[in-house]
């Protein structure tokens, strides 16, 4: 999956808000397919169990979340 610079810049910099953010806000962004070669969702980077459990995820494991997508995101670009 090749991702946008401009992909991964918002996704890092959103990182980075959603570790104070109260209430921990959601990384959809509408583009919901997921990839089936890295098993990450093209728009947001979470696998298909993240996206489901994440209304019932305690804060800190959303943040847990939220802090790997930038690592994710440049493991995607190569």
């Amino acid at each position: 999956m090749a991702l946008p610079a401009a992909l991964i810049k918002d996704i890092t910099r959103r990182a980075r808000s959603a570790q104070t953010a109260q209430p921990v806000p959601s990384p959809c962004r509408n583009v919901c397919r997921m990839d089936a070669a890295s098993g990450y969702c093209e728009g947001c980077l979470r696998t298909i169990e993240e996206i489901a459990g994440w209304s019932a995820m305690s804060e800190d494991d959303k943040r847990r979340i939220w802090a790997q997508l930038p690592q994710r995101a440049a493991w995607l670009a190569g």
